[in-house]
């Protein structure tokens, strides 16, 4: 099995940051400098997206996904680290969290994908699009992401500050899309599915949520009943699927906040 991509920075406690589903590495930069004067933290891409390749037959259900992470950490000799994620990279969290409660310190859940209660049994049209328009304008998508035109057709409905995101956020975000052979493959490993794990008492756990997220809604899949009782919910008000972007100085606090817990 490849190994994954992984780029670390800062030094101390390992703080693993995984991304979403048609998403790489790159969505962490606006939060990665301020957690490198706490943490030593990993960057590692999903295979299939940013620089990790897709193998035949690789699994890419959650559960698969957290083993390769797993894998890969103690591959570099990290026996205990602090684990972050971001949607699908969320619900991989949550299961490292679940499933290895010896080896994660904390686990912090960004909008993290699963906590439905009618799990997903197809591929939604609107991601199904993106993907589609990532990929077939990623050789102009340099140029297009100077309009903000372009800028509110891409992300009018991650981010209600969609206008205020740096062009290099957005371009790193479309350019992961559409170079993201995995994106699929992982959708289709989760249709069905849903975290419904228990996670033990002493691993502290967050979960954040924007007060817009339009991928996935309040109303269909942030059900609290999925996560452990010792869970700490936090909703940022004008946020959406990617909290890190839209108020990174407050996702910062809760993931410091949340690994100071590991320790009491």
């Amino acid at each position: 099995m490849a190994r994954l991509w992984t780029r670390s920075y800062g030094s101390g406690v390992p703080l693993v940051l995984i991304h979403g589903m048609g998403s790489a590495s790159t969505a962490w930069k606006l939060i990665t400098p301020e957690l490198a004067k706490h943490f030593r933290v990993i960057h590692i891409d999903l295979p299939g997206h940013g620089n990790s390749v897709l193998e035949k037959n690789t699994e890419m259900d959650p559960h698969s996904l957290a083993e390769q992470v797993l894998r890969e950490m103690t591959v570099q000799g990290f026996e205990k680290f602090h684990v972050v994620g971001n949607s699908l990279g969320g619900w991989v969290a949550l299961d490292l969290a679940a499933e290895h409660p010896d080896r994660v310190l904390s686990v912090v859940g960004i909008a993290p994908a699963g906590l439905w209660l009618a799990p997903v049994n197809r591929r939604l049209p609107l991601g199904a699009y993106a993907r589609t328009l990532a990929r077939t304008t990623l050789p102009l998508t340099p140029h297009f992401m100077k309009f903000e035109w372009a800028r509110k057709i891409g992300f009018l409905s991650v981010s209600p500050k969609w206008k205020e995101l740096s062009y290099e956020t957005v371009l790193d975000a479309v350019r992961a899309m559409g170079s993201s052979n995995g994106y699929y493959p992982a959708w289709d490993a989760l249709l069905s599915l849903r975290f419904d794990k228990k996670i033990d008492s002493r691993v502290p756990v967050t979960i954040i949520f924007g007060d817009s997220d339009n991928t996935l809604p309040v109303k269909t899949s942030q059900e609290r009943s999925l996560t452990p009782g010792h869970t700490k919910w936090v909703l940022i008000s004008q946020s959406g699927h990617a909290p890190m972007w839209d108020h990174p100085e407050e996702v910062i606090r809760e993931i410091i906040m949340t690994a100071n817990q590991a320790y009491k």
